[in-house]
């Protein structure tokens, strides 16, 4: 499972779904578009209380995975990589399911808030579509 979750972060990598090291985590977290921050269980006691500065106030989960600053570099590609921002739902959403087989009852409440946040994200998308296609065939209204 371990080798499972490290794997998702390099796929993360590839489809663009993830901003690593702080400077790109930080700005990611300020600009709102990071929906999970992600620190290293090696980090620096300076990365955490950064982490904790970039998600406070803004409702973003923070989590120490179990692995390695060394263990994540190696698979995302970057050497160095203590702390990572899921800008991505889905990919978020499976990264704590694969967490949660890797050690149970740990990232419970996180998984609960991001599974909550993707079916909001899911019911908004099938409402707009629906809308869009209202808007191109017509639905009458009935007002009597």
């Amino acid at each position: 499972m371990r080798e499972k979750a490290l794997n998702l972060l390099g796929l993360m990598r590839k489809a663009n779904a993830v901003q690593i090291g702080e400077t790109d985590a930080g700005a990611a977290a300020r600009a709102g578009s990071a929906k999970l921050l992600i620190l290293a269980s090696d980090a620096s006691d300076n990365a955490k209380s950064r982490a904790k500065g970039f998600v406070y106030g803004k409702g973003i989960p923070l989590i120490t995975v179990p692995f390695l600053k060394e263990e994540i570099s190696a698979h995302v590609g970057k050497s160095g990589c203590s702390m990572a921002a899921v800008c991505d739902l889905g990919f978020a959403d499976s990264f704590l399911k694969l967490l949660q087989q890797i050690s149970p009852g740990l990232y419970d409440e996180t998984a609960q808030i991001i599974a909550a946040e993707l079916d909001r994200e899911k019911r908004r998308r099938r409402e707009r579509m629906s809308h869009e296609k209202n808007k191109r065939i017509g639905k009458r209204r009935n007002n009597a």
